[in-house]
Formats: structure tokens, C-alpha cells, sequence
């Protein structure tokens, strides 16, 4: 997790800094319906490759938004959720949500 210091003054600035790049948003958004397995949000997330999705889950789970839980099997599972701090994103993805269903229906004009 980043420390005060790390984080720009804005604080716009500082949620784009944690969760701004369009997979980490697309990550939150599948991991608002569930918990995911490493390959299904792989495959859910046409165009991105192992190491960007290995790469924003492991930042995500170091400032905190999502969890990482292996269970003890074999082979073993491996399972990504939302943190109590990712879950308070929920009204911002659905708000951007509802703003990009908006937007497609031509309320813009």
C-alpha cells in the first residue's frame, strides 16, 4: 500500500493513481458480481495478457482493493475479491455505468 507521501496532493489524481487504467476498472467490474479464478478473468478480458493482468492484480492487492485467497488443494485455487475498500468503489463503477449506458443511447446531445 502506498504511503501519504507516494500520493499526489489531488485526490482525483490519487484515485486515478490506484485503480485509473482501463483493466484495473474491468477487473473491479467483473469482481463487483463475484469473486474470479486467474484464467476466467483472463478470459474475460479480451486482449490482455498474463503479465498486465498478474501485474494490476498484484498492485491492486498491495494498496488494498482486492483480496487474494488461496485454498489449500490440489492443484491449488486461487481466488480474487474485492476488499472492504474495493467495494467502496461499487457506486462510482455503477455511476460510470449507468453514465456509459447513457452515453451509447444518445443522451449526450
Amino acid at each position: 500500500m502506498k504511503t501519504k507521501d507516494e500520493l499526489p496532493d489531488c485526490p482525483v489524481a490519487t484515485t486515478v493513481n490506484l485503480i485509473g487504467s482501463k483493466w484495473k476498472l474491468l477487473i473491479m467490474r467483473n469482481l463487483l458480481v463475484r469473486p474470479w479464478r486467474f484464467n476466467e478473468l483472463q478470459k474475460s478480458l479480451d486482449g490482455i495478457s498474463q503479465k498486465v493482468l498478474t501485474d494490476s492484480l498484484r498492485s491492486m492487492e498491495a494498496d488494498g482493493i482486492i483480496t487474494r485467497t488461496v485454498y489449500p488443494e490440489v492443484p491449488p485455487r486461487v481466488e480474487y475479491a474485492l476488499s472492504e475498500l474495493g467495494e467502496s468503489m461499487r457506486p462510482i463503477i455503477k455511476s460510470m455505468e449507468a453514465w456509459g449506458n447513457d452515453y451509447k443511447q444518445g443522451l449526450h446531445e
